[in-house]
């Protein structure tokens, strides 16, 4: 079977990957994106410009600004293929993929470069009752309303920290359907660590702006808004029916049939591990990035990381990135020179600077809480194979000293979400044990398939017509 080569191979069309993409194109690349989701714009802009909602501009001007990008990359000469699954790449850049819109398809081409532009996923939020049907993550709750344009019915309680919590409780009370409460997890200690921070914050004030214009929404509401929310848990008999939470000393209990949790997010680094990038912990984050350059290559040659999955900064710093891994690509491949590259570079990276700025200050004011992190005994960790956090303590006393061995113990972490949902938590819980660093503990190894591949699709294993891969459901404005 000839595979196809093309310059240049795209994953993911959000903020970071259309801005790359359409840079690339722009400098006479052959540039083509495979995007999981069935339209281009990622999370944050998932179908701006073709909103099921009846107004998109209850979603906010982060959401409506989308609408150009999108616009243009779906304008742009390129050749974009979405409803594509990438779920494995070498480190000779031969990627292999599943087109599953109408009947599945595998297949493989290979790459000159590519730029892993996959974005970031929520972190794991385990309290007990986390896994009762009604409990979500608010990512996932944003990602109906964006898509289907379905808005939580009954009781809903928001629970959590970080600024996307407030973002959807925003965009609740503009669509007419206010959350029932918001508990509000971030410690105390948090307020006074982040004033630190904020002088560098002060250098992009829209940001800080947005966040003040969120919480006064909130209180102008008269939504219960309960703060340093230090216990929380789910109740219900066979699906969620309240909160009970812990705050200032006080236990109370909030009637809720749909909980909604959130403690920031965190970079899908799944493909990058399964290639075998180098990785580095991240303790302002709490999180793992791959190591990678200020162009966004990591330490597998001509692979580069664009936007959130190489770190949390944001929309518009990742349509920033993405230009600047565009110029890079560009100059590697030869349609870009040196003096070219740079002087195109020089705004960019004053520009991402600027954007990045503020991320001290979050990163240090939504720093979720040791407990959200590292829960008690009887808390499900690991949703796949129902291993508790009690179960991960009791490994660690036998021996178990990092993730990887912990699957021989429990098969945690060998589930269909290969380690997104426990991950993180079984790596800081071991880390804790064991009164280590979480970088010495380490994380699960990760082998393709990244996301589970059905033997028929193998066996129909094909060279993709990429040039028949273009959208058909979305017309721009």
């Amino acid at each position: 079977m000839t595979i196809e080569t093309v310059d240049l191979v795209i994953i993911g069309a959000g903020p970071a990957g259309m801005a790359c993409a359409l840079d690339a194109s722009r400098a006479g690349l052959d540039v083509v994106v495979l995007d999981e989701n069935p339209l281009p714009g990622g999370q944050i802009y998932r179908n701006a410009g073709c909103s099921p909602l009846p107004d998109a501009a209850l979603l906010g001007d982060d959401y409506t600004y989308g609408e150009d990008l999108v616009t243009r990359f779906a304008r742009a000469s390129l050749r974009y293929w979405p409803d594509t699954l990438v779920w494995q790449i070498t480190r000779s850049l031969e990627i292999s993929l599943t087109r599953r819109g109408g009947a599945a398809k595998s297949g493989q081409i290979r790459a000159k470069a590519v730029v892993i532009a996959n974005g970031a996923y929520e972190r794991p939020c385990p309290v007990p009752g986390w896994t009762l049907p009604g409990v979500m993550g608010v990512g996932a709750a944003q990602t109906l309303l964006k898509s289907s344009a379905m808005l939580p019915d009954g009781p809903v309680v928001l629970a959590g920290s970080g600024p996307l919590m407030y973002l959807f409780a925003w965009q609740l009370i503009q669509a007419g359907r206010a959350p029932a409460a918001i508990l509000d997890t971030t410690p105390s200690r948090n307020y006074w660590r982040a004033l630190a921070e904020l002088p560098g914050a002060l250098r992009t004030p829209a940001y800080l702006l947005k966040g003040k214009r969120l919480l006064s929404a909130v209180r102008r509401s008269g939504i219960p808004h309960i703060r340093h929310v230090a216990r929380l848990s789910v109740e219900g008999d066979g699906r969620a029916e309240a909160v009970q939470y812990t705050a200032n000393g006080r236990t109370s209990t909030l009637a809720a049939s749909i909980v909604l949790l959130h403690q920031g997010v965190v970079p899908n680094v799944q493909l990058t591990r399964s290639i075998g990038c180098e990785h580095r912990w991240d303790e302002a984050q709490l999180c793992w990035h791959p190591r990678a350059d200020a162009w966004g290559e990591t330490t597998v040659p001509n692979l580069f990381i664009a936007g959130d999955g190489g770190g949390i900064h944001g929309a518009i710093a990742a349509e920033t990135a993405g230009a600047l891994t565009a110029l890079a690509v560009s100059n590697r491949l030869g349609a870009l020179s040196v003096d070219a590259r740079d002087e195109q570079a020089a705004p960019l990276q004053r520009q991402l600077e600027r954007h990045r700025a503020v991320r001290p200050f979050l990163d240090t004011l939504y720093r979720p809480a040791d407990a959200f992190r590292r829960p008690a005994d009887e808390t499900i960790v690991c949703r796949c194979e129902e291993v508790s956090a009690g179960e991960i303590r009791a490994m660690a006393r036998l021996g178990c000293t990092g993730p990887n061995q912990s699957k021989s113990f429990s098969r945690c972490g060998m589930g269909p979400c290969q380690g997104r949902l426990c991950g993180l938590t079984v790596a800081e819980l071991l880390a804790e044990a064991h009164a280590k660093p979480v970088a010495d503990v380490g994380y699960y190894r990760i082998r393709p398939p990244i996301k589970p591949v059905s033997l028929g699709d193998l066996a129909v294993s094909h060279v993709p017509d990429l040039d028949a891969a273009q959208p058909t459901e979305f017309v721009p404005k």
